[in-house]
């Protein structure tokens, strides 16, 4: 009995121990075992060595490219849904981009194009959004970009208007039942984190090199924040006001049509910007599979190492999604009220308000002004000046030079210390890590794995991260998935260091958060091909670009993240801490942080999907390991299965480490909740 009793004596003092001693004592651990077996049992793959799964790929890669024109699947399945994705295309570049019936000039011109652009967001959103779209799409030509831009234009309409038809019903259809929801989402989990590289050749595969290779690639990747804000939407809509509408003998239908959809319009339409967004950042991408547009422009000035071009075509691409993205917040904020912000709220504010004359002729206005539309679209289709956009670009070539100047200057003056940087972070940080990580047994660093997943993030956390290592292990890629979860791992500290720096200073300060938010807005939208070309003259190519470019892409998103964490944090908490004589330092590191860690787990949770999702990208740039691996099998046959192996490896490394991240924010969470 005395045996009985202490058992649970000793558990509760294992728990009671707090968790960064036990994950001390498992790294101490770690080392002295490293010591012992270092060099052992590593799992290491040449370059050009294949294992059996690799050459199985192999095989149903050209067992597919074989069959592509006698196999009825392809004949009457994956050949129409092509036929049908490259007209779509076709017809909306022939509208605005592309000549086509004879004609020297699209049907609708830049003059044409623009007034649609401004009739459109005005009607959809306010005055002010419309004004900016209009500049935005002039930019383009001033630029010298007219085209490229039209053709980006083009390719992300069609991937919205495919991921929309297919996104909303299904969002409907997991907003009102549980049991489609709970089986669409490991779906969705799979598609948003799994590597754009990666599907990018299986496309290529069944539906050849083309517009709808990078469609339907787009498609994979701005579907799922249609389906997913569409069914939170529906779920959101309260339940009494469901129950009344049944209970007035509303149908299912009626309820959906006269009840959840209109009360959830507002976030549906935000689900609508979050899927354009994700298209424009997809289309560039997919510019390595041919996909027309500024991507392409992009990733020729890549090849060349020409960062004018590049940082041009870049400008771009972020002024169109702005514009995008303006027009339809603005359009959201118009479902939700009637009435826009810059027009003043509430429907029934007509008499007596300053925007009441406005609105009461805004119906009339919107008719004047599609009209004025109409006859710009005429011009456009008739006139050769206003269906070619004057001039040669000039401020282009402006924006490119200056870009090429600025480079220069930081090749000629920044060198050394550019060049202290990597290696300081090379040597001192990356090195030692990696080889750790790749000298160790294979099953000594999986043991760890699981240890510290279970730890942090329960035991659920711990069986997941025990199943990926066994598939990493399957996969055959265990030293190239260990060389990139250390340069993932160094990537994902630099970014939280940044995070919090920035984001505790936008957090404290309503100045800083609008002077940097828009920069991190850019930083978001913005290619991450844009941005390898001058990191890739100043440090060459090495794995410290690699890691510079995933820390510029995911650090946005951590440090508005953590923003809004220490925003959270109750004024007067704050206050209380000020009037008992604590200091700035003080009140940061002892009171906004501590009351943060869920933001902060979070964050760490959503650097590190970041700066997985830029693997591919890395190894283009001389990062090696998982996205070399994936390029190279995109570029050569004999390399195919190795490369899809590789990506399921990163597929992998993201799932473990979504899965113990997120069980440890959502255990911060119910900790800070108990406290409160």
């Amino acid at each position: 009995m005395a045996v009985v009793a202490e058992a649970p004596t000793r558990l509760g003092a294992i728990r009671a121990i707090p968790r960064r001693f036990v994950i001390a004592g498992i790294l101490a651990l770690w080392l002295v075992i490293f010591a012992v077996f270092r060099g052992h049992q590593t799992l290491a793959l040449a370059a050009a060595d294949l294992t059996g799964l690799h050459r199985w790929f192999n095989d149903v890669n050209d067992s597919i490219g074989a069959d592509r024109n006698s196999n009825p699947l392809f004949l009457y399945f994956f050949n129409e849904i092509r036929l049908v994705i490259d007209n779509l295309v076709t017809f909306i570049q022939s509208l605005i981009s592309q000549s086509s019936g004879g004609r020297g000039v699209p049907q609708i011109g830049w003059l044409g194009v623009v007034g649609i652009v401004g009739y459109l967001s005005w009607a959809l959103g306010n005055v002010r959004v419309a004004l900016l779209a209009m500049a935005g799409f002039t930019f383009f030509g001033l630029q010298g970009l007219w085209q490229e831009s039209m053709d980006t234009l083009a390719l992300t309409l069609s991937a919205v208007f495919v991921s929309l038809l297919i996104g909303i019903p299904l969002g409907v259809w997991a907003g009102m039942s549980d049991r489609a929801n709970r089986i669409m989402t490991p779906f969705l989990d799979f598609m948003q984190t799994m590597p754009t590289f990666v599907y990018l050749a299986p496309l290529t595969l069944f539906f050849l090199i083309g517009p709808a290779s990078a469609t339907i690639a787009t498609l994979i990747y701005a579907a799922p924040p249609a389906i997913r804000i569409t069914a939170h939407a529906i779920r959101t809509v309260p339940e009494t006001t469901v129950e009344a509408a049944y209970s007035l003998g509303s149908m299912r239908r009626q309820t959906l049509t006269k009840v959840l959809l209109p009360m959830s319009k507002r976030t549906v339409v935000m689900g609508i910007n979050q899927t354009i967004m994700a298209a424009l950042a997809m289309v560039t991408i997919a510019a390595l599979i041919d996909a027309p547009g500024l991507g392409k422009t992009v990733v020729k000035a890549l090849q060349s190492l020409d960062v004018g071009t590049a940082f041009n075509a870049g400008l771009a691409i972020v002024v169109m999604a702005i514009v995008l993205d303006r027009v339809t917040t603005a359009a959201s904020e118009r479902s939700a009220t009637g009435v826009p912000a810059a027009e003043g709220r509430g429907r029934g504010r007509t008499a007596g308000h300053p925007g009441g004359h406005f609105l009461k002729w805004r119906r009339h206005l919107l008719v004047a002004g599609g009209v004025a539309a109409a006859v710009l679209v005429y011009l456009s289709h008739t006139y050769v000046w206003a269906a070619e956009f004057p001039g040669e670009g000039s401020t282009g070539s402006t924006i490119a030079s200056a870009a090429d100047t600025v480079t220069n200057w930081a090749q000629d003056h920044l060198s050394g210390m550019t060049n202290a940087l990597r290696d300081t972070v090379t040597n001192g940080l990356l090195n030692p890590f990696q080889s750790l990580l790749t000298d160790s047994p294979w099953w000594l660093v999986g043991a760890v794995l699981v240890a510290v997943g279970a730890v942090l993030g329960g035991r659920r956390a711990g069986v997941t991260a025990g199943a990926c290592v066994a598939l990493l292990v399957g996969t055959g890629m265990w030293s190239d998935s260990m060389t990139t979860l250390a340069s993932t791992a160094v990537a994902t500290v630099l970014v939280m260091a940044l995070g919090v720096v920035v984001g505790v200073w936008m957090g404290r300060s309503p100045m800083a958060d609008r002077l940097i938010r828009p920069s991190l807005d850019a930083a978001q939208v913005m290619p991450p091909f844009v941005y390898l070309v001058p990191f890739l003259a100043l440090f060459g190519a090495t794995r410290f670009t690699a890691i510079v470019a995933a820390v510029v892409y995911a650090a946005p998103v951590t440090m508005k993240i953590i923003a809004d964490g220490v925003r959270a944090v109750p004024e007067t908490t704050v206050e209380a801490a000020t009037a008992a004589g604590s200091n700035t330092w003080q009140i940061i590191t002892k009171v906004q942080l501590p009351m943060s860690r869920s933001a902060l787990a979070l964050a760490v949770n959503q650097g590190l999907i970041y700066v997985l999702s830029m693997v591919v990208v890395g190894g283009l740039v001389g990062a090696g390991a998982l996205g070399y691996d994936v390029v190279a099998g995109f570029s050569q046959g004999e390399l195919y299965g190795k490369g899809l192996a590789a990506g399921l490896a990163i597929v992998l490394l993201g799932v473990m480490f979504d899965g113990i991240t997120q069980a440890a924010a959502r255990r911060t969470t119910a900790v800070n909740g108990r406290r409160h």
